[in-house]
């Protein structure tokens, strides 16, 4: 994902926590590791035609891409805040919301960076996360889906 800079990542403490306890342990734990993979691999021999070597190598620019990644996530962080029940629908609200023909479903508005729908947690730039923004208890969106257009109603706000 590519940030432009100053722009905020905006993540909940709990993402924050996640992904910098993800960070200390790439840092302090698969670094070594996959050293050690590339230590392992160079003892072969001829590192030309060495797979092990290879695969190594392709690991350690993954890690090191991620750790580069969270760096850079983290070190611009906007917080999003739940400060309790509202009456409009915000970054940092849980919000059910009943499709028609639907159960009730309950999802957590968060950034894009922490999005995760199997999860319940969508972000605020998905269609629906956009649709629901600013919108109230008992308002009904309506959301463009590759299916057609979905109708929910919004029944709770947390």
């Amino acid at each position: 994902m590519t940030r432009k800079m100053g722009n905020p990542t905006l993540l909940t403490r709990e993402g924050y926590e996640r992904l910098q306890q993800e960070l200390v342990y790439l840092q302090r734990v698969r670094r070594s590791e996959v050293a050690e993979h590339i230590r392992v691999a160079k003892e072969e021999g001829d590192l030309s035609e060495n797979a092990g070597y290879d695969a190594a190598k392709e690991e350690q620019a993954f890690v090191e891409g991620r750790i580069m990644t969270l760096e850079a996530i983290l070190k611009n962080v906007q917080f999003i805040e739940n400060n309790g029940h509202r009456d409009r629908v915000a970054l940092g609200c849980t919000v059910t919301v009943q499709e028609d023909g639907y159960d009730p479903e309950t999802f957590r508005l968060v950034g894009s960076t922490e999005a995760d729908p199997s999860k319940g947690r969508i972000s605020n730039e998905s269609p629906l996360g956009r649709a629901l923004l600013g919108c109230s208890v008992s308002d009904v969106v309506e959301v463009n889906t590759p299916g057609g257009v979905t109708t929910f109603t919004i029944l709770e706000i947390g």
